[in-house]
């Protein structure tokens, strides 16, 4: 019987300290554009996904394949690790999940987590904002120039993430922009900007940055293709045709 969530691998992932970078759907779907963006860009490979019997029963088809909306991609040119989702983590499954993120990094011996997340905010600045969860986490951030949050409250995956990743004292943070739209490709092109220079990995943003448009229609489409399969899969299992 699968256990509450599974991180499965499809091709045995073999780096050396790497980085993990995670974009979970959330305020301006920021996470989730800019790290499929990232897996794009940097040409990554597939090499897993996750699974729960929490998961809307959905396969979605990328270049005639079809795949979890629930990925992992790696490179290994630049060592990192890439994990989002293209639909919203159900409430009861976001604690199990980050456990079995953590547990599965600490099991790759990675550097750390990168969580791409949003702030609502009617006035968004240019400013890049973080959480971080060890003070040597915090100190790097700073003298890059991210401001480090003193006070306030974040939530699901990536606010999960971070406070557990706190309590057990493994290296994570969460990098966030502010965003006063439902879907802000601009703002995820902003966040890549910082990580690239977070990270020293050059990630060309100027397609997010130019083509937000398209990138956010494609994005809108993809999200309400998907809120329309789960619905009606809802109704099937609810009729008495199926009962």
């Amino acid at each position: 019987m699968m256990t509450r969530v599974q991180i499965k691998e499809i091709e045995k992932i073999k780096l050396k300290d790497p980085i993990i970078i995670e974009g979970f759907p959330g305020i301006g779907m920021v996470g989730t554009i800019g790290a499929s963006y990232l897996s794009e860009k940097l040409d990554m490979k597939l090499a897993g996904y996750l699974a729960s019997t929490h998961f809307p029963p959905i396969a979605v088809i990328h270049n005639y394949r079809p795949v979890s909306p629930a990925r992992i991609y790696v490179s290994e040119k630049f060592n990192l690790i890439v994990l989002f989702s293209e639909f919203v983590i159900p409430a009861e499954i976001v604690f199990p999940l980050s456990e079995e993120i953590i547990s599965w990094a600490k099991l790759k011996k990675a550097k750390g987590i990168y969580s791409l997340a949003g702030i609502a905010s009617d006035n968004p600045p240019d400013k890049i904002f973080a959480i971080a969860s060890t003070e040597k986490m915090a100190d790097s951030l700073k003298k890059i120039g991210v401001e480090l949050i003193r006070e306030g409250a974040t939530q699901g995956v990536s606010g999960v993430l971070v406070a557990e990743c706190a309590a057990q004292r493994f290296p994570a943070a969460n990098i966030m922009v502010q965003t006063n739209v439902p879907l802000d490709p601009k703002g995820s092109a902003r966040l890549l900007n910082k990580l690239s220079e977070i990270i020293g990995v050059k990630i060309d943003t100027k397609a997010l940055e130019t083509e937000g448009d398209k990138i956010e229609e494609k994005m809108k489409e993809a999200l309400d293709k998907m809120k329309s399969l789960h619905a009606h899969y809802q109704e099937m299992e609810q009729s008495p045709m199926y009962g």
